[in-house]
């Protein structure tokens, strides 16, 4: 059996004894986690969130790029469609990890410089190797951003070798 037929198959149980109906577009807990693609760090899983409760960001590193910020304001279009605002009463989660890959790419400095949408001269502030600095980076560029208003913003490391959380930045 292939990859696709094992993940439908998995599907298939799901559907029938854990889908939960009537989950709503929003998050419950109003929390948008933004995480990397590690197969190690599932967000949801390390947090233990229930389904429907947190909404997810990943990509490489789970870093705040220009395009994770546009990915937000879009988010905060929905949820105005929707007839809410992502805003007050709204948490931003940025949840970096030990042992992360983007770390491997140090000596590319154009590949990294393109990622963060900055010149290679500006890289040693992104702190690529430090998953505790690139936290405090990154949350700082959300609360900068004003297109952001009103959201508290707060950033954790999860630990790979132990399945441990620490809040690197509170809220």
């Amino acid at each position: 059996m292939g990859v696709v037929e094992t993940l439908t198959d998995r599907n298939a149980e799901f559907a029938a004894s854990r889908f939960t109906e009537g989950l709503r577009m929003m998050p419950a807990l109003k929390t948008i986690v933004i995480g990397c693609v590690d197969p190690r760090v599932d967000p949801a899983e390390v947090l233990g969130a229930e389904q429907g409760e947190i909404a997810v960001l990943r990509n490489v590193g789970g870093r705040v790029t220009p395009r994770t910020l546009m990915e937000l304001v879009m988010l905060r279009a929905v949820t105005q469609a929707a007839g809410a605002d992502l805003g007050p009463g709204w948490e931003l989660v940025v949840l970096h990890h030990t042992q992360c890959g983007i770390g491997l790419l140090e000596d590319r400095p154009e590949l990294l410089a393109d990622y963060f949408g900055t010149d290679t001269a500006d890289l040693p502030a992104r702190a690529v190797g430090d998953a505790r600095a690139a936290v405090a980076h990154d949350v700082a560029v959300l609360r900068a951003e004003s297109r952001l208003d009103g959201t508290r913003v707060s950033g954790l490391v999860y630990d790979v070798a132990t399945g441990r959380v620490e809040t690197v930045v509170a809220p």
